[in-house]
């Protein structure tokens, strides 16, 4: 099924490196086509398989291979959201949501996944739109999440929630969090929010650290278009930051509009088990 692969690997990185030629190594004795993205290059300099861009990497592979932390794959997820890419991510970062295939089992989930005994997630992307007046600033994505928060203001950010055109209410808060199921073991467990299991179509908003007691967390439904506004009536600058990524200064009488748009696979090997992954990385059931 996957013959044509691509490649990419975390930058500033031995480890990535190294792994990444044990990578190139093994798809080379089993006949496959590989490419390596063109940002990758740092970690092979000296690479002998065609160098390729985003464009040609999304095109042409049947399946990517990512070599890093969760960081590394948020990157390519984004940068390859026009192709429905089929990601596979080999972990070198710290938790691993995302990249769930350890180096030394590295060999033996390959062999299952080109022997075809694999499963395939389809993960949704945000998509968010910025405005200020009738003027469009910009356009971000995110895998895991999009923030809105105070910035360089200790004072707390007013703003509007409509859901679907519809007020959901205002509140005065640090920011709020909308977390896709992906992002919501990331910033938003941290925050004290619900952990969504990625089959279900939902987005999530979290307030953070609000004023009043009366701003839990609400899940709605995965198509709904999420729209933020800045209240008028201040002087606290907001930053606009998607998967972590600073993308946008916004200013009072903002408005960021947020919807579901495109998606991306993710690629497991058979052994992957979605509730294990949490037992593991969120040290469930462990003896205190």
């Amino acid at each position: 099924m996957f013959q044509n692969i691509g490649l990419i690997a975390k930058r500033h990185s031995k480890e990535a490196s190294h792994t990444l030629r044990k990578v190139i190594a093994y798809l080379k004795h089993h006949n496959k086509h590989t490419m390596l993205h063109q940002n990758s290059l740092e970690a092979l300099p000296d690479s002998e398989i065609p160098v390729v861009d985003s464009i040609e990497l999304g095109k042409r592979s049947d399946l990517i291979i990512v070599i890093g932390g969760d960081g590394t794959l948020l990157h390519a997820a984004r940068m390859l959201t026009s192709y429905k890419a089929r990601l596979l991510g080999i972990n070198l970062g710290r938790l691993g949501f995302l990249t769930d295939i350890h180096p030394k089992q590295l060999s033996a989930c390959l062999d299952l996944v080109f022997e075809g005994r694999f499963s395939q997630e389809k993960r949704f992307l945000l998509d968010t739109q910025v405005y200020r007046k009738d003027k469009h600033l910009g356009t971000c994505r995110a895998l895991n999440d999009v923030v809105i928060q105070r910035w360089n203001n200790a004072h707390m950010l007013s703003f509007t929630v409509s859901i679907d055109g519809k007020l959901l209410g205002g509140q005065r808060s640090d920011g709020i969090l909308i977390a896709t199921p992906t992002g919501s073991t990331a910033y938003n467990l941290s925050g004290g929010g619900p952990v969504l299991h990625p089959s279900v179509d939902a987005l999530l908003l979290l307030s953070m650290f609000p004023h009043t007691l009366s701003n839990p967390p609400i899940v709605v439904q995965g198509d709904s278009e999420i729209e933020i506004q800045v209240c008028a009536n201040q002087s606290v600058e907001a930053q606009l930051t998607c998967d972590a990524v600073p993308s946008q200064s916004l200013f009072p009488g903002d408005r960021v509009m947020v919807r579901k748009k495109r998606h991306i696979y993710l690629i497991h090997p058979d052994s992957y088990d979605y509730f294990s992954t949490l037992r593991d990385k969120l040290h469930w059931g462990r003896e205190p």
